[in-house]
């Protein structure tokens, strides 16, 4: 009988060289790459009081936490299944602040199923957030933020999906459909399930001309195009769904002036995390992946269940997804040869290992008895003493 004790859960993975030093690699320079936008890094516990982890989020988070009972308090907590609420209650409670802040994070978050944004339950969730300011420029500056981390993650031939959840939520609020309509019919827009959508306005007594609009939007994805024809069969809309409408557009338009080469998709019915965000949301896709690769929105509701009501934009993604479709490279960038060191008590030996690893250099030193030579430590130099000092030489 096979030993199954080592196997890991479902959806739970490890990461092992040398693919965990190039995420260590890119963990560094995408950090860094924040900081020169001016975002602030956080770091989050792993795990918080399920009613304060959980604030603000809807239903959208309950079933992906991991719920356990504190043994100290006796109050249940959750294992964090995304960050960006952690990051948002400490801008309203934590910092306080009344100018714009820009918080960055990066983490492993725990999901207790797949969500289709990642194939891995234990995702290394990378991400950054503008807090306290409310409009185009904001979002903007967060979807720019976005391709050029996908970039530098490289990640090439990136085309982004634009939407806006107001467009059906302010068509469900006029037409009056029950909670548990809205969540149906919003199941089948995801899927454009043009027949089966027809049928439940039908069903659901939707009368004209709100029926023909819901029906309009799982066709309202293209270019820029799609606007337009939105404008038309939407013309008797309720004023906040055609502002909606505008603000894409607005948005569209200054992203085609700043990445002009990326395209850009429009769908009115992109509803990702529709009970979480408020306002435009996006996503990065590349060719060959069935999901987003990145994604994210404005979600100006959630700081105020933390007794501060700011506006808010950002967006998250898997650093081991980005670093997969991007391709691991078998070596670390300008990663110079690894210096393999004879098992030798000898001072000037020691002086050179020293001076060698403060420089930067990898130096493996041998241990006594031990089975493999340099070769197979992976070294292609070693140290060699020439008679009056150590020097190094190709294997």
């Amino acid at each position: 009988m096979d030993d199954d004790r080592w196997l890991l859960p479902e959806g739970i993975d490890e990461v092992l060289p040398p693919e965990a030093w190039q995420l260590e690699a890119a963990r560094r320079r995408l950090l860094d790459l924040f900081r020169t936008w001016g975002y602030e890094l956080v770091i989050p516990p792993f795990i918080e009081y399920l009613d304060s982890l959980l604030t603000g989020t809807g239903r959208d988070l309950e079933l992906q936490t991991f719920k356990l009972t504190d043994q100290l308090s006796g109050r249940l907590m959750g294992i964090r299944a995304d960050i960006t609420p952690q990051a948002a209650r400490l801008d309203a409670h934590q910092l306080r602040r009344d100018q714009p802040t820009r918080l960055c994070y990066l983490g492993t978050v725990l999901h207790s199923r797949p969500d289709g944004f990642a194939s891995s339950r234990s995702p290394l969730q990378l991400g950054a957030e503008l807090y306290g300011h409310a409009g185009v420029e904001s979002d903007v500056e967060i979807v720019c933020l976005m391709m050029q981390t996908l970039a530098s993650a490289g990640v090439g031939d990136v085309y982004l999906d634009l939407g806006h959840v107001g467009v059906y939520r302010g068509l469900a609020r006029a037409t009056g459909l029950a909670p548990a309509q809205e969540t149906t019919l919003f199941d089948a827009l995801q899927r454009k399930a043009e027949p089966e959508i027809e049928a439940l306005v039908r069903e659901f007594g939707v009368g004209e001309p709100n029926a023909a609009m819901l029906m309009a939007l799982a066709e309202l994805n293209g270019g820029a195009e799609v606007l337009g024809r939105a404008r038309q069969q939407l013309a008797r809309a309720p004023a906040d769904v055609l502002a909606a409408i505008d603000y894409v557009d607005a948005v569209g338009r200054e992203l085609r002036h700043r990445l002009p080469t990326v395209p850009i998709h429009i769908d009115l019915a992109e509803l990702r995390a529709y009970h979480y965000q408020t306002g435009v949301v996006f996503a990065a896709f590349v060719p060959g992946e069935g999901e987003e690769i990145a994604r994210g929105g404005r979600y100006d509701n959630i700081g105020r269940e933390f007794g501060r009501a700011r506006p808010a934009t950002g967006f998250s993604a898997d650093l081991k997804t980005m670093l997969r479709v991007a391709g691991y490279d078998a070596s670390l960038p300008d990663e110079a040869p690894r210096v393999f060191a004879p098992a030798i008590v000898d001072a000037g030996l020691e002086a050179s290992i020293d001076e060698l690893r403060g420089g930067g250099r990898i130096v493996v030193r041998e241990l006594p008895g031990q089975l493999g030579d340099a070769a197979a430590m992976g070294c292609s130099e070693q140290l060699v003493y020439n008679g009056r000092n150590w020097v190094i030489e190709p294997v």
